[in-house]
């Protein structure tokens, strides 16, 4: 991966880190987040936990993201509890996003992430996960629509949230931004992945459709 990757002139000038991925290479479980949170940024590690004695409260609101889903993986026995949160140990997960760079001031444009996407192809081929877990609207498009037989606007986070669809194979199991979950949503989105990593979700390993 490129470390001093130049081919978003914008958002090269706002970045402090070209942000890859993180965690076990050999996982079953691979998040998807939208772009790098001011955290992740500084530290280069997607999904970081920063620190929660931010001024900013617009930084400090997008880092709680970070923190929320790792708090959702060490209820899974995914992420060790007590490990550093800007570098959090992982078991069978690997988190990146659909961008590398973060501009503070907005989202990607799609012509960013369609720059991007040759990265995050190289991560999915290399990590060969059974299960691709969306985080947020954005991801879920992109992600449904490279990997599923139905038209990405037929999808809805919402809706989606906590169920599994399979797609070209992988299954995908969509999660709101868990900064927007409510204890209930977070709830069935857990007691759901606990069900699917407790099932034969390895069955179709290597039988890719592409």
């Amino acid at each position: 991966m490129d470390e001093q990757c130049r081919n978003c002139p914008a958002l090269c000038e706002t970045r402090t880190s070209v942000v890859h991925g993180y965690g076990d290479v050999g996982a079953d479980f691979l998040f998807v987040g939208e772009r790098p949170s001011p955290a992740a940024d500084e530290v280069g590690i997607p999904f970081a936990g920063g620190s929660d004695g931010r001024n900013d409260d617009r930084d400090a609101d997008e880092d709680r993201l970070g923190r929320r889903l790792q708090r959702i993986l060490q209820r899974l026995g995914l992420c060790v509890t007590g490990s550093d949160p800007n570098r959090p140990e992982l078991a069978n997960v690997y988190l990146t996003n659909l961008t590398r760079c973060r501009d503070p001031e907005r989202p990607p444009t799609d012509e960013e992430i369609g720059t991007c996407e040759p990265y995050l192809n190289a991560e999915i081929r290399m990590i060969n996960p059974q299960i691709l877990i969306p985080v947020g609207e954005r991801a879920l498009f992109e992600l449904a629509t490279e990997y599923t037989t139905r038209p990405a606007s037929e999808f809805d986070i919402a809706a989606d949230h906590a169920t599994t669809i399979r797609g070209r194979g992988f299954e995908l199991v969509p999660m709101i931004d868990p900064r927007e979950q409510t204890d209930d949503q977070t709830q069935a989105w857990v007691e759901h992945f606990a069900q699917l990593m407790a099932s034969d979700y390895r069955q179709t390993k290597g039988r890719r459709e592409r």
